[in-house]
């Protein structure tokens, strides 16, 4: 899929009727969906444990916090992108606190302009998330599949008193004799002697 064709999810939590409409307004229905609001950090809690966004974005202060730890807490234990929206002049102490955690911060008021070019690097950032995400679930893969066949190579030391390496040669002929993967042919013996 292009970068172009790509649709991104987006939860605004921010308490501020001006805010979200203006927002909003910079969010193409075609690139930007769904587009959630929530007014306090408690709701926008509940959202993120409904569902995964792709971005997240805070004006600050929130009605029930102070929403640095909300958004510290957003980068931690989901892989969205988050920008949050300070006052300009609290902004480099905010900065500095969330910075460091990979949360993008602009100073309001903000002009269009910099709020495209946001988003435009909450999109690259978004990019490089997903293919880290996919490269350890492939990695994740890897291991779980050297664990069934590690399981598969023991129960046949055990129960056929096989050397290692005669029990390794043995899953990879199953594998190729089936016309399967090494990890279907583990996962077999497993079945057979588990």
């Amino acid at each position: 899929m292009r970068l172009t064709e790509r649709v991104y999810s987006v939860l605004l939590v921010s308490n501020s009727e001006k805010f979200n409409t203006a927002f909003q307004e910079m969010l193409s229905p075609a690139r930007y969906q769904p587009v959630r609001i929530a007014a306090s950090a408690s709701e926008a809690k509940r959202c993120t444990a409904e569902r995964d966004y792709d971005f997240i974005v805070i004006n600050l202060p929130l009605p029930d916090e102070a929403g640095t730890r909300f958004a510290i807490d957003c980068c931690r234990s989901h892989s969205a992108v988050v920008l949050v929206f300070v006052k300009s002049e609290i902004f480099p102490e905010i900065y500095d606190r969330v910075a460091e955690h990979g949360i993008f911060a602009l100073a309001k008021p903000t002009s269009r302009s910099a709020l495209s070019q946001g988003l435009s690097w909450m999109i690259s950032a978004r990019e490089r998330l997903r293919l880290l995400e996919r490269r350890t679930l492939s990695i994740e893969e890897r291991m779980e599949e050297i664990r069934i066949i590690n399981r598969a190579k023991c129960l046949l030391i055990s129960q056929e008193h096989m050397e290692e390496p005669a029990a390794h040669h043995y899953i990879e002929r199953l594998a190729m004799d089936h016309c399967i993967s090494k990890r279907d042919a583990a996962q077999n013996i497993i079945n057979t002697y588990g």
